[in-house]
């Protein structure tokens, strides 16, 4: 039996990375107890270990396609800490390739964003096409770039690249599965989310920037599934009259379904629950078809006229879970999320908040958050203003949702830095049985009902098969 395949409780320690103090790697995982040591969120040798060995091999969002619209298009983005060039070639084609002069080593590019055919080295004027290619060095005649290398030995590193619902992705590891090969059953749900029209998504300006003081994991194992901390950590949403406190559950999301694989989540809401409805109440919702359900409510961020061409897109079992049990929160392995939600106010009307959100590591103590507020390609521009202002008072920089978050996450940071508090562990005993409700449509592993711990224990399990090279 291959290694990876191998159950990781089964596999000897010896093939564990070890750290300097004598630890094996696999001994801060409990498997039997499904608990984590803190020491995983301030540990420099272990960060060092995500940067070799997860973030290379791993599909990393990067920009959305209309940041880069015309040949020559360029960002600046980040593959956990090293910076990469992406840029649209002349032939429209996506391209990215380390922003790492291969003469020196120094900073090739050093602007955030621009318009540019070639670049060229600031040190000793080395020139590369936006995609990597090495052109050529200053003092042709005397083989600046000498013989011992040919210029396609001589170029920058590239990533490959793919693209999904408009999001640009990269992956350095040239023999990895595809990205929709490594998303598998999760994009069944996904597709619901980002990929409802055949215009598609736009983005509605330049990503949100912000710096977290806190592990980029306290985001990505939050995002993997952890549903308890809404009816505490944002109490605030109940108070403020956007959540109903009303019949037996008291949060929306505490009623529905989770879909998950390999680590990547998604949250599925029962929208059928009476305190959930908006434009719904107090209607015979067993008389209307799923079809009359979405014209009376469309999906976040869509107008009734867009709802035919759902119909037309998807499966009638798709349409239906839009309709009772639609995909509203996510995760895509390790460090990506993505959130399509109602944003139900106290005068009974909707806002929408679209977003696709990134943790980039900047050392074992602090990420970057990066946020893209997205809208349909079609949407009038109320509807797009409707998306931007909710999106921004909800999640984001300066919304009160996010604040909450980034006000808990350097907490457990602080917790994992002192000698005590990094042996202590973060728990995810709460199980339930993989199970679908009856008649649910959907791939993937199903954990149906209150959510539990399932998903972000998977997380993990996904995380420490990276680390110790068995994925």
């Amino acid at each position: 039996m291959p290694l990876k395949d191998v159950p990781l409780k089964d596999v000897p320690l010896a093939s564990s990375p070890v750290l300097a103090d004598g630890v094996f790697l696999d001994e801060l995982f409990d498997l039997d107890y499904r608990e984590v040591s803190m020491r995983v969120l301030s540990d420099p040798e272990i960060y060092q270990l995500e940067l070799d060995r997860l973030f290379p091999r791993t599909w990393n969002i990067v920009a959305h396609e209309d940041e880069i619209r015309l040949p020559g298009d360029y960002v600046l983005r980040y593959v956990g800490e090293d910076e990469i060039v992406v840029s649209r070639a002349e032939d429209g084609s996506i391209t990215a390739a380390l922003n790492v002069c291969t003469h020196r080593g120094a900073r090739l590019c050093r602007y955030e964003k621009g318009n540019a055919l070639r670049f060229t080295c600031p040190y000793h004027a080395w020139a590369f096409r936006p995609d990597g290619r090495f052109l050529g060095a200053p003092i042709a005649r005397e083989k600046m770039h000498g013989e011992l290398r040919s210029k396609e030995e001589l170029s920058l590193q590239s990533a490959r690249v793919e693209q999904y619902a408009g999001m640009i992705f990269v992956n350095f590891d040239l023999d990895a599965p595809s990205l929709r090969d490594t998303l598998g059953p999760m994009t069944w749900y996904w597709d619901l989310m980002f990929d409802r029209t055949s215009a598609g998504m736009t983005v509605i300006g330049p990503p949100q920037r912000f710096t977290i003081r806190a592990n980029w994991k306290t985001a990505g194992e939050q995002f993997a599934g952890d549903i308890f901390h809404t009816l505490s950590l944002h109490k605030s949403m109940q108070e403020l009259g956007m959540l109903s406190t009303d019949g037996p559950v008291q949060e929306p999301a505490m009623a529905g379904t989770s879909a998950a694989h390999r680590g990547s989540f998604v949250r599925c809401f029962d929208v059928e629950e009476e305190h959930y409805l908006n434009a719904l109440k107090g209607r015979d919702l067993k008389s209307l078809s799923a079809v009359e359900r979405l014209r009376m409510q469309p999906p976040p961020g869509m107008s009734v006229d867009m709802v035919d061409q759902i119909v037309q897109k998807f499966s009638p079992e798709q349409v239906e879970m839009l309709a009772k049990r639609p995909p509203q929160v996510g995760s895509f392995f390790p460090n990506i999320g993505g959130i399509v939600m109602h944003q139900p106010l106290p005068d009974g009307t909707l806002g929408a908040f679209i977003s696709w959100r990134t943790w980039v590591p900047k050392g074992p103590d602090r990420f970057e958050v990066m946020s893209w507020t997205v809208a349909e390609r079609d949407s009038s521009p109320e509807l797009r203003e409707n998306v931007r202002m909710f999106t921004a008072a909800t999640f984001g920089v300066s919304g009160f949702v996010e604040s909450d978050d980034s006000d808990i996450w350097p907490l457990q940071q602080k917790s994992a830095r002192g000698a005590l508090g990094r042996r202590q562990k973060l728990r995810y005993q709460t199980i339930t049985p993989e199970g679908k409700p009856e008649g649910w449509p959907g791939p993937g592993d199903i954990y149906d009902g209150f959510p539990k711990d399932n998903t972000q224990w998977a997380f993990w399990t996904e995380y420490l098969g990276h680390l110790t090279g068995r994925l």
